[in-house]
């Protein structure tokens, strides 16, 4: 009886500790690539990026971009045309996801190996044929010369997934790259295979015959840095990551 009387007096004597929640972790495997400073896995990172909380259209000027306060959001500039940010590390097989939001008409990418990419247009608007210049398609080959012009219709997405510049949106790519013999000699294609935008699935097992744009021609290569265009427009940046897929 006294040891359970004297048993009641401790419980009631101390608080009880509640166990600590478990500490939120990066999900597996995957790298924040939106960082700046000496740990930046980026190339270079032009003075220009604007490093915002937040970011809407400008209400004088909807092809402009508006940045307020300190953050976490890259805004390239006020201009919108600022060097591509290009990753020091090359990748092999990924995982990306990137959130973005473009000014109206704007323009924008992302690239692997910095060769093959996907378009970020605004083409919310935009009817007729399903090509690889609008949003989500896989970019048309291209020459320079005499004047930029595209050779061939790309591969669009399956449907317009694309919002209306202003909103954010949300890509996620699983690509692999191209195999190559000892010799150099492609024996299997890149290769996009899935991708959605805003949730919607837009291609599915996409084997690339080239890479895109007026990069066509080059000689293809096992792994490459993975790029975000940011040269042909006002376009926001958050929540960029990449995971290799082993």
């Amino acid at each position: 009886m006294r040891s359970l009387v004297l048993l009641v007096l401790l419980c009631t004597s101390f608080p009880i500790l509640a166990a600590e929640p478990p500490k939120a972790t990066p999900a597996d495997g995957w790298t924040e690539l939106l960082k700046s400073g000496p740990d930046t896995p980026w190339k270079k990172v032009d003075a220009g990026w604007v490093f915002a909380e937040g970011v809407v259209l400008d209400a004088e000027n909807g092809k402009k971009l508006k940045p307020s306060g300190k953050g976490d959001v890259w805004v390239n500039g006020d201009k919108g045309r600022l060097p591509d940010l290009i990753t020091k590390q090359d990748y092999k097989d990924v995982e990306v996801h990137v959130e973005f939001l473009i000014g109206k008409g704007s323009n924008a990418g992302v690239k692997f190996h910095a060769v093959y990419e996907i378009q970020i247009l605004d083409t919310a608007a935009k009817k007729g044929e399903l090509t690889g210049d609008f949003c989500g398609g896989i970019y048309p080959r291209a020459e320079d010369k005499p004047a930029y012009h595209h050779i061939d219709k790309g591969i669009g997405p399956k449907v317009n997934a694309a919002k209306p510049a202003g909103e954010w949106q949300t890509l996620e790519v699983t690509f692999t790259s191209p195999r190559l013999n000892d010799k150099g000699e492609r024996m299997t294609k890149a290769k996009v295979v899935k991708a959605t935008l805003n949730g919607q699935l837009i291609h599915e097992n996409v084997e690339l015959e080239t890479p895109t744009g007026s990069n066509w021609k080059k000689k293809e290569v096992a792994t490459g840095p993975f790029m975000l265009q940011s040269d042909h427009g006002p376009v926001a940046f958050r929540n960029v990551k990449i995971r290799e897929i082993k």
